[in-house]
């Protein structure tokens, strides 16, 4: 077999494999009526640090529309949809929608992605809570990225393992919005 067509196979295999595995993770995920009110308060109870170490607690985002994004920076898609999360962020700030990302990854990463790539949100590191917080809001397969969005009055509304393309986000959000 010659190298083209075997590294083909492989690469189909690889992808083939990712397409079931966020498939048989969307398939899992519990009804937004299901989702245990103790999950949206341990979020909303979390204080997590960002690159540099300061704190920032998520319940100073209450009365937002909040949109919580899991990702890590060697994962490829998250960062793909990244710039158009934070072209959003910018965007429809004042109009009380707030974006934090919660990176599955160390400081040390995340410093060097903000470094190369300008974020326009918080972007905080997370730990096992985080991994925990992710999976029990739907998140089964533990896939990234893993985006949830949560009404003003902190009930969430929306979920989604994969990327959102910036103009269907867009319309979600403001479809929310008074």
């Amino acid at each position: 077999m010659n190298v083209w067509l075997r590294r083909t196979l492989i690469a189909g295999v690889v992808l083939g494999a990712g397409a079931v595995g966020v498939w048989s993770g969307m398939a899992r995920q519990p009804q937004l009526d299901a989702m245990p009110a103790t999950t949206v308060a341990r979020l909303q109870a979390m204080k997590l640090g960002d690159a540099e170490g300061r704190e920032m607690p998520f319940s100073a985002w209450r009365g937002k529309l909040l949109v919580v994004n899991f990702w890590a920076t060697w994962c490829p898609p998250c960062r793909e949809e990244m710039p158009g999360f934070s072209r959003l962020a910018g965007k429809l700030r004042e109009r009380g929608v707030q974006f934090v990302g919660i990176s599955i990854d160390n400081a040390d990463n995340v410093r060097k992605y903000q470094q190369e790539v300008q974020i326009d949100y918080p972007l905080l590191i997370g730990g096992a809570d985080a991994i925990q917080v992710s999976t029990e809001l739907g998140n089964a397969a533990q896939g990234m990225p893993f985006t949830a969005i949560f009404a003003p009055d902190g009930s969430l509304i929306e979920r989604r393992l994969g990327t959102y393309k910036e103009e269907e986000l867009e319309a979600i959000l403001l479809s929310r919005l008074p």
